[in-house]
């Protein structure tokens, strides 16, 4: 089986389709068509695209029954989007990034991104190729442009009732892991989405949009911490004016987005404890570090190992479960015992200071701990070694 990037689909391998190649100049191929399947994924109007047309035993590629031409656009026979070579070569996951209004997932998705195709990737020896012209478009024009380029501060990501249906990031993350005898390469695509937080209150978005959730093999959870009322104590300056903005609004409690996510897993899994890997992270961590203790394990930052240090992922998770407690958010970590078999807790910060009103602030993108929910989900899907001491 192979789950479509896009519409998120269960489509078995032998049914994958193909797209004809069209016709260029005088030269055989097919004229192009309306193609509605695609036009309702999208929404709007149709595109005119040379036909979709499926075949008995799928390969690399395929002849079109209508004109010959031999073709290799291989796309899901639901939406008609067209696969990746490598998301079909290679076992893909989806890891579905949820959060608050205002936790700030579009900064974080483009600091990741970043930091594993220059920092991260270089302690993994790993190296991170979007699969798709899309991701390009969208890394470059949405995140990197806007943040890295002129240091500006993203845009809330829009509900999906005043925008167009965003396109997922697809990746293909390749990393050389060193044994005793030998070394071999490893592949995975992930498969990075985000959701306004607004789109998980309303029921009647939630079905058609988010699907994904439905076909996701990990979540990521961002809590804002500047929103929980326990920890305002701890803040000031900037970080005290920038916090408690969304009081009283249902969409900035972290609970409220954990259990209606908690509610769709469930029509997947059953009623049981869901086995689903969860990584709940604090974002924004640095407004609250100076108020922490000196010993306090979000002080130091992650050693680079290019493995998963396990002793320092369970610190910082019993760090972070005890920080609930006091900034009067242990239900949180209750209510996930309660349903989720594999979770962890993170702290971290994208940008590692107070950002200004619409700009980083002057000590530019500093980020902390912000891979160590994907480290921890790669040692999950065996991808990373764990080591300890």
């Amino acid at each position: 089986m192979i789950t479509c990037p896009y519409c998120f689909a269960r489509v078995p391998r032998d049914r994958v389709a193909f797209r004809c190649v069209g016709r260029a100049g005088r030269g055989a191929g097919c004229e192009p068509v309306a193609d509605e399947a695609l036009g309702r994924h999208r929404g709007g109007v149709p595109p005119s695209l040379p036909p979709v047309f499926p075949v008995r035993r799928p390969g690399r590629r395929a002849d079109c029954p209508a004109c010959g031409v031999s073709t290799g656009r291989r796309v899901c026979p639901e939406c008609h989007n067209q696969l990746p070579a490598e998301y079909c070569a290679n076992p893909g996951k989806i890891v579905a990034l949820v959060g608050a209004k205002g936790s700030g997932k579009s900064t974080y998705i483009a600091v990741l991104l970043h930091e594993l195709m220059n920092r991260v990737g270089a302690e993994l020896d790993a190296s991170l190729v979007p699969c798709d012209d899309r991701t390009i478009e969208r890394y470059k024009q949405d995140f990197a442009r806007p943040l890295y380029g002129r240091n500006m501060l993203l845009s809330t990501t829009q509900s999906v009732v005043n925008a167009p249906l965003r396109d997922p990031l697809v990746y293909l993350l390749t990393r050389t892991v060193r044994g005793r005898l030998r070394s071999r390469t490893a592949s995975l695509t992930l498969v990075l989405f985000d959701t306004a937080g607004e789109d998980l209150r309303s029921r009647d978005v939630t079905e058609p949009h988010l699907r994904y959730l439905g076909a996701a093999d990990a979540v990521v959870f961002l809590v804002d911490p500047l929103e929980l009322p326990g920890a305002r104590s701890a803040l000031s300056g900037t970080a005290l004016a920038r916090g408690g903005t969304l009081e009283g609004d249902p969409d900035s409690d972290p609970i409220n987005v954990i259990s209606r996510v908690t509610e769709l897993l469930r029509r997947r899994d059953g009623d049981r404890r869901l086995t689903i890997p969860v990584a709940v992270a604090l974002s924004k961590i640095d407004a609250l570090r100076p108020a922490l203790e000196r010993q306090s394990a979000l002080h130091r930052a992650r050693a680079p190992l290019g493995a998963l240090d396990l002793d320092d992922r369970e610190a910082v998770h019993e760090q972070v479960r005890a920080l609930l407690d006091e900034w009067q958010a242990g239900m949180v970590d209750r209510y996930l015992r309660q349903n989720y078999t594999d979770f962890s807790l993170f702290g971290l910060s994208a940008l590692g200071g107070v950002p200004g009103p619409e700009s980083v602030g002057p000590g530019g993108i500093r980020p902390y701990r912000v891979e160590d929910p994907l480290l921890w989900l790669l040692y999950r899907f065996k991808m990373l070694d764990g080591v300890r001491g």
